[in-house]
């Protein structure tokens, strides 16, 4: 490997932060969402190392039928949820060759799933909207949705209900609230289960927690809220981002550092050049100040972000040298810090980093 980038991935701490799912909704069955490629963590490692803790999950959640092929041919056995459901008909073969869960959100996913005769029986979550507007049906139609799903031969007994919250905040769940309030009405007792809560409504919203929770960022030990860090939960970072000095400047007091000059510097200063940029995943749109760490004591971003290297001031790390480790977010510098000086959220960060151009490493399996 020529390139210095790793993304290095704990394995543990993502068992860790498994266990604090159950901690946190101790009476709820667990679906782990791994969508995205576990959320950029690796699909077949993080969905391994999950059905292998020592706490117990009921299911995977993933996007689309790709991902659960892949968990399959990997000999995962676990339950696996289609949380957008089925987009053709002629996935339903598939998805019920391989026994995966669809979630159904639309009339014509409906229309299609009585169309279509199969081998053996699908499971079905209804998908009711309840204020996210995106997907799901409405709260009007649940009731004439939920006859026709228990009159298909080709869906399974149980039939569950699910929706998913827009908001949920720290102290006021007013929204949240009056989501909860929709949800009941759609609810009725033929249904086999409930399930509204994700990473938010885990974490601070216990009356959401039902039947089943579905966490996904909480797993990788980020927060899913601007004001509190994961640490304040008892999580921890799975992914972190590392690199290399790979060389040493000297600038003299008004040199402009990078594209377009954008950072000037204000006496002398010592320059790190640093073998990550937006190439890598590192995002472009940072400014100068954001922190990182340089044999684990913090350092400054200056000037642009360059599609192959950063530059950092150096100056109050003497010692430094080329070759020297210099995390970008994850252990000792949480992800949250680096998204909010990118005006961005932790999911683009995590979910951008290019493992192609570098390496992932996993350690720390219990």
């Amino acid at each position: 490997m020529s390139r210095p980038v790793k993304a290095v991935i704990n394995l543990a701490a993502l068992q860790h932060n498994l266990a604090q799912v159950k901690r946190y909704a101790p009476y709820s069955r667990i679906m782990a969402i791994i969508k995205a490629d576990a959320y950029g963590h690796g699909l077949i490692p993080v969905a391994k190392a999950l059905a292998e803790s020592a706490t117990s999950i009921s299911a995977f959640g993933v996007a689309c039928l790709e991902e659960a092929m892949q968990l399959r041919e990997a000999n995962l056995q676990t339950p696996i949820v289609l949380l957008a459901g089925f987009f053709e008909q002629k996935e339903l073969h598939e998805i019920s060759k391989l026994n995966l869960d669809i979630v159904l959100h639309d009339g014509s996913q409906l229309a299609l799933l009585e169309q279509t005769k199969l081998n053996k029986k699908i499971s079905v979550w209804l998908k009711v909207d309840t204020g996210m507007r995106r997907l799901g049906v409405s709260v009007a139609e649940a009731s004439s949705v939920y006859p026709r799903l228990a009159a298909c031969p080709w869906v399974a007994d149980e039939i569950k209900l699910v929706s998913h919250f827009a908001a949920v905040d720290l102290q006021h769940n007013e929204v949240a609230g009056a989501q909860m309030q929709q949800f009941q009405q759609a609810d009725a007792p033929d249904f086999s289960a409930r399930s509204m809560a994700a990473s938010a409504g885990i974490l601070v919203y216990p009356e959401a927690h039902l039947d089943w929770v579905r966490p996904g960022l909480m797993l990788y030990g980020i927060s899913p809220f601007d004001t509190k860090l994961a640490e304040d939960f008892g999580l921890k970072p799975v992914m972190t981002l590392q690199s290399q000095i790979i060389a040493i400047k000297h600038a003299a007091k008004g040199d402009k550092i990078g594209y377009n000059g954008t950072w000037v510097c204000a006496d002398h200063t010592r320059i790190g050049v640093v073998a990550i940029g937006y190439g890598d995943g590192y995002p472009r749109h940072l400014k100068s100040g954001t922190p990182v760490l340089v044999n684990g004591k913090q350092a400054s971003l200056i000037g642009r972000v360059s599609m192959d290297m950063i530059t950092v001031d150096l100056t109050h790390h003497r010692h430094t040298q080329v070759g020297d480790c210099v995390t970008l977010w994850g252990e000792g510098l949480p992800v949250e810090i680096i998204a909010s000086y990118a005006d961005t959220i932790p999911y683009t960060l995590i979910t951008g980093v290019k493992p192609k151009r570098g390496a992932i490493l996993y350690r720390g399996e219990m």
